[in-house]
Protein backbone atom coordinates (compact mmCIF):
# COMPACT_ATOMS: atom_id res chain seq x y z
CA UNK A 1 0.00 0.00 0.00
CA UNK A 2 1.31 3.87 -0.87
CA UNK A 3 1.86 5.96 1.45
CA UNK A 4 -1.10 8.09 0.20
CA UNK A 5 -3.34 4.87 0.66
CA UNK A 6 -2.10 4.45 4.24
CA UNK A 7 -2.90 7.86 5.62
CA UNK A 8 -6.32 7.91 4.18
CA UNK A 9 -6.87 4.51 5.79
CA UNK A 10 -5.90 5.74 9.20
CA UNK A 11 -7.36 9.10 8.59
CA UNK A 12 -10.51 7.18 8.37
CA UNK A 13 -10.06 4.78 11.33
CA UNK A 14 -8.95 7.78 13.18
CA UNK A 15 -12.10 9.66 12.67
CA UNK A 16 -14.33 6.44 13.11
CA UNK A 17 -12.67 6.19 16.45
CA UNK A 18 -13.48 9.96 17.40
CA UNK A 19 -16.89 9.62 16.68
CA UNK A 20 -18.00 6.12 18.07
CA UNK A 21 -20.80 6.80 20.85
CA UNK A 22 -21.63 3.56 21.81
CA UNK A 23 -25.19 2.99 23.90
CA UNK A 24 -24.68 3.11 27.54
CA UNK A 25 -26.35 1.01 29.69
CA UNK A 26 -26.70 3.47 32.78
CA UNK A 27 -28.28 0.95 34.78
CA UNK A 28 -25.50 -1.84 34.31
CA UNK A 29 -23.19 0.50 35.17
CA UNK A 30 -25.17 1.56 38.55
CA UNK A 31 -25.19 -2.60 39.47
CA UNK A 32 -21.87 -2.63 38.86
CA UNK A 33 -20.47 -0.11 41.10
CA UNK A 34 -22.79 -0.92 44.03
CA UNK A 35 -21.78 -4.21 43.79
CA UNK A 36 -23.92 -7.06 45.71
CA UNK A 37 -25.75 -5.83 48.52
CA UNK A 38 -25.95 -2.07 49.21
CA UNK A 39 -23.20 -2.26 51.90
CA UNK A 40 -20.11 0.04 51.06
CA UNK A 41 -18.07 -1.92 53.53
CA UNK A 42 -18.31 -5.11 51.66
CA UNK A 43 -15.33 -4.12 49.52
CA UNK A 44 -13.12 -3.89 52.63
CA UNK A 45 -13.67 -7.44 53.88
CA UNK A 46 -11.56 -9.39 52.40
CA UNK A 47 -8.56 -7.09 53.44
CA UNK A 48 -5.83 -8.68 55.27
CA UNK A 49 -5.59 -7.42 58.62
CA UNK A 50 -2.10 -5.15 59.59
CA UNK A 51 -0.15 -7.36 61.86
CA UNK A 52 0.43 -6.00 65.58
CA UNK A 53 3.97 -5.02 65.91
CA UNK A 54 3.99 -3.11 69.23
CA UNK A 55 6.41 -6.02 70.30
CA UNK A 56 9.16 -5.07 68.65
CA UNK A 57 8.82 -1.18 70.16
CA UNK A 58 10.97 -1.87 72.70
CA UNK A 59 13.56 -4.08 70.77
CA UNK A 60 13.84 -0.97 68.13
CA UNK A 61 12.88 2.21 70.31
CA UNK A 62 17.01 3.05 71.07
CA UNK A 63 17.40 3.39 67.33
CA UNK A 64 14.87 5.74 66.23
CA UNK A 65 16.06 7.46 69.27
CA UNK A 66 19.54 7.83 68.18
CA UNK A 67 18.02 8.83 64.47
CA UNK A 68 16.30 12.08 66.08
CA UNK A 69 19.41 13.18 67.54
CA UNK A 70 21.27 13.69 63.73
CA UNK A 71 18.46 14.83 62.01
CA UNK A 72 18.35 17.98 65.01
CA UNK A 73 22.64 18.30 64.60
CA UNK A 74 22.69 18.39 60.96
CA UNK A 75 23.74 21.80 60.27
CA UNK A 76 21.67 23.44 57.09
CA UNK A 77 23.51 26.18 54.71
Amino acid sequence: MGRGRQKAKATKQARDIKYYSPNTDYSALQRELTGPGSRSTSRYSNEPVEPDYSAYVDKYADDLDDDDDEVNNRRIG
